[in-house]
């Protein structure tokens, strides 16, 4: 292949070995030869390769074949004039000019077809040399993974060539009836002599499957590249044609030869199936919705390939789910997710619809591809396979639709594991399914196949994320003790729909809730991570009663011992209904509004900014607002008032306008927000709303009473509340709610330790009751026995209270417990 030169050059000898180029006629070409492992590393590199790219047959075994072979991209010129750097190995570097696929992607196995191309080389010691290569994919049991073929181009430049290079292009001639088959499977042992018999012969079985290496001096001369094929002079092709010419419209035989010019149409062949899987390439994968993909890849095929083409999937790959497991069997279920045809419309809906899932027989053509994952040619479906085919649909007789068609099953892999598969079926006037047909099925498929993973696993990525942002984010009850609540989440963009920011309220003693909304910065699983913790840790301290600037200062310790990649803002608040006053503390971030009932009016409040959690060292300030009921807070993050390259004063002052705007409820008033900020309409940061509405618990829905610590004092808190209640008109909770004050009192005197006890009601949503003691150990619920002296009071209040829970506060602790008030009639 790459001997024979006009030196007499004798077989056998290694690829490059014959005289120098000076000396080689046309189309009898030295041949660099080089085979990559299936690691990547360089397992032969013939002399010829040493001349051409530089290293040395030591220098080269087990190297990464990137490092030594030209790869396709501009490169910065190095100054010597010539636009290129001088920094590949071995002097070796490329200037490549756009013809063919790239060897690149040849090299680090992302093409499963032979590619050929052109590139501009600059060898130590030579001037610069254009380079003409071909890459073959190599499947099978042996170690070889691509052979690749690069030949130098000043040999086509002869003078006494006679032939006018128009053009000079790399190609492949496919089939084996091409001329000189049987001499390019004998002599490649030859030129690979570190390969054993049975690896050459694989290699040689692939090369005639795949096509071998031809030249292409203009539009119409085709040369291939053996050592025993001259070159046919430009005007010997023209003169021979003429003769054709004559010898037809005199009704004479052919001239001897005039079969090389099929090798025209051959090559017009390859090149038209190569422009069609180009073309498909650009048709699939404009988008990762599955759906979408699945449509564009049947489409892409309709009719310019085939009449029908049918597309199955997998169970887990339909449900977005993780990468299916096991090679398929009988029991797989495959759905067939997309139908497209040529033929009248409706005749294939009712016999296969879209959307059946089905398993198949093992001795169907289906189960053949999906368990090898290999393309399955049937020239034409009998009618014995058409009804083999047939007898797996119910009540459906498909043979009509299939019998006396041509049957090419391709499978849709990635990652060598079968996604699913294509049916395509010819009509029965249309031409046959061929071997040139397999192959370029084969290769749509294997591109059909990586656009179709990547799509189900950006579905299935984006369903762990949503699955994710939705666990993490709290389910906020709209109603709180004196405030209603109302939260918007809004992702940013899809690939970054995960992200940090988050919003929360926690139920604190004294009928008061804590408010809050963060934004870890940055997006992704690790912001979202980080959150969770902050928002976990929030919590925690927001149960203990902690004031808002201690708590932001133990936030920021805990960022610190967290580690210092992430910074966060943070804005705490605490609501008391009772004090018609809030409790302010900002960590870096933007301000809240307040929307005043009395008169409509909003503005930003004016709070120590404070530096974001994670910063460490700086101390946090908190201040408190006076608040009248029926005032709106509303709390953000940054995504919804800041926008890339506008000062975020407009945002600010855009978010106070649209917060006055009146509202019906609590949703509405969020969706107005949303809208006038046009979130849905760019902004690419996540976007966290609160809005609470602080309507106030008015003093005559609060019930206090201090406690003396004498056990005879029980009976006194029993009667209090029971003369409370029916003073409120809930006659139907005085029973349950004085045993429960019963018990709490009774453990509140027992554990105290000199400060009165503090019983206090509060009638809103619910009827809360509050007991607060000095002791700071807070009461555990346990399982007791029947005998048992103590641990009862806490299993009475966990079966008979709505809700109930403890708390420590700055001078103890806190238990509480929570009634449903009766219907009002």
């Amino acid at each position: 292949m790459d001997r024979g030169t006009e030196t007499g050059a004798t077989p056998g000898r290694g690829a490059g070995e014959g005289a120098p180029a000076e000396h080689a006629a046309a189309g009898r070409i030295p041949l660099a030869v080089v085979v990559v492992d299936r690691e990547g590393l360089v397992s032969h590199w013939s002399r010829g390769a040493r001349r051409l790219f530089g290293a040395s047959k030591e220098e080269a075994l087990g190297q990464p074949a990137v490092d030594l072979l030209p790869v396709s991209g501009a490169l910065p010129d190095d100054g010597d004039g010539d636009g290129d750097e001088d920094t590949t190995p071995y002097g070796a570097h490329l200037a490549d000019d756009g013809l063919g696929p790239d060897l690149e992607s040849s090299l680090d196995g992302r093409l499963s077809y032979p590619a050929s191309g052109r590139a501009r080389l600059t060898v130590p010691g030579r001037d610069r040399v254009d380079v003409l290569w071909w890459a073959y994919p190599l499947v099978g049991p042996g170690h070889g993974r691509l052979l690749v073929l690069a030949a130098d181009t000043d040999v086509l430049r002869q003078e006494d060539d006679e032939i006018a290079v128009e053009r000079i292009a790399p190609g492949f001639a496919l089939h084996t009836n091409f001329p000189g088959a049987e001499e390019l499977a004998r002599r490649l042992p030859e030129i690979l002599p570190s390969m054993s018999v049975g690896e050459s012969a694989r290699i040689v079985a692939q090369i005639l499957e795949l096509g071998y290496p031809v030249l292409e001096f203009s539009q119409n001369d085709l040369v291939p590249v053996t050592p025993d094929w001259g070159v046919p002079r430009r005007t010997e092709r023209k003169a021979r044609r003429e003769r054709a010419a004559r010898a037809a419209q005199a009704g004479e035989p052919l001239p001897e030869g005039i079969e090389d010019d099929v090798q025209d149409l051959e090559y017009a062949a390859v090149r038209e199936r190569l422009e069609f899987l180009n073309d498909v390439s650009g048709r699939i994968g404009t988008s990762l919705d599955l759906s979408r993909t699945i449509i564009e890849v049947s489409k892409a095929v309709v009719p310019r390939f085939t009449d029908v083409a049918g597309t199955y999937l997998r169970e887990q790959v339909v449900a977005g789910e993780g990468f299916p497991d096991g090679v398929p069997d009988t029991t797989t279920m495959w759905h067939r997710v997309a139908l497209e045809h040529t033929d009248e419309p409706g005749r294939w809906d009712d016999v296969v619809p879209v959307g059946e899932a089905m398993p198949f027989p093992a001795h169907t053509p289906f189960f053949q591809c999906m368990t090898s994952g290999q393309p399955v040619l049937v020239p034409r479906i009998s009618e014995q396979m058409g009804h083999m085919i047939a007898s797996q649909f119910e009540k459906r007789d498909i043979r009509p639709l299939i019998t006396g068609r041509s049957m090419l099953v391709v499978p849709l892999k990635a990652r060598n594991v079968v996604l699913g598969f294509m049916i395509l079926l010819r009509h029965p006037e249309r031409v046959e399914f061929n071997d040139m047909d397999r192959v370029t099925g084969a290769e749509l498929a294997a591109r059909a196949g990586l656009v179709l993973d990547n799509a189900r696993m950006y579905t299935y990525q984006e369903s762990v994320a949503e699955t994710l942002q939705d666990s993490m984010l709290p389910h906020i009850p709209p109603r709180m003790a004196g405030c209603d609540i109302a939260t918007r989440y809004l992702p940013g963009t899809l690939l970054g729909r995960v992200g940090g920011d988050w919003f929360d309220s926690v139920k604190l003693p004294g009928a008061r809730t804590a408010l809050v909304v963060g934004d870890v910065m940055g997006h992704g699983l690790n912001s979202a991570a980080m959150m969770g913790q902050l928002r976990t840790a929030v919590q925690t301290m927001a149960a203990m009663d902690i004031p808002p600037a201690q708590l932001l200062r133990n936030l920021d310790d805990l960022a610190q011992r967290l580690g210092d990649t992430y910074l966060a803002t943070c804005l705490y608040a605490v609501y008391d209904p009772i004090a018609s006053e809030l409790h302010i503390a900002n960590a870096g971030h933007i301000p809240p509004v307040l929307v005043r009932a009395e008169d409509g009016g909003s503005e930003l409040l004016d709070l120590p900014t404070g530096a974001p959690i994670g910063v460490g060292g700086v101390p946090f300030e908190a201040v408190r607002v006076r608040v009248q009921p029926g005032d709106r807070l509303v709390m953000c993050t940054d995504g919804l008032v800041e926008v890339r390259g506008e000062d975020i004063g407009v945002g600010l002052a855009t978010l106070c306008e649209s917060a006055a705007h009146p509202a019906a409820s609590m949703d509405d008033a969020c969706d107005t927000i949303i809208r006038a900020l046009n979130t849905a309409g760019g902004r690419k940061d996540d976007v966290a709303l609160l809005l609470a509405r602080l309507n106030g618990i008015e003093p005559d829905d609060v019930a206090e009473w201090r406690i003396g610590l004498d056990p005879a004092e029980v009976g006194r808190a029993r009667a209090v509340v029971r003369e409370q209640l029916y003073d409120w008109g809930l006659d139907k909770l005085v029973d349950s709610a004085t045993l429960l004050v019963g018990e709490l009192v009774t453990n509140a005197v027992r554990h105290s330790h000199g400060r009165p006890i503090e019983l206090r009601l509060v009638r809103g949503e619910t009827l809360l009751c509050e007991v607060d003691d000095d002791d700071h150990s807070l009461p555990t619920l346990l399982d007791t026995e029947p005998t048992a002296d103590s641990g009862r009071g806490l299993r009475v209040v966990s079966t008979l209270a709505r809700e109930w829970g403890t708390s420590r506060t700055g001078a103890g602790k806190t238990v509480w417990f929570e009634l449903t008030l009766p219907r009002r009639r």
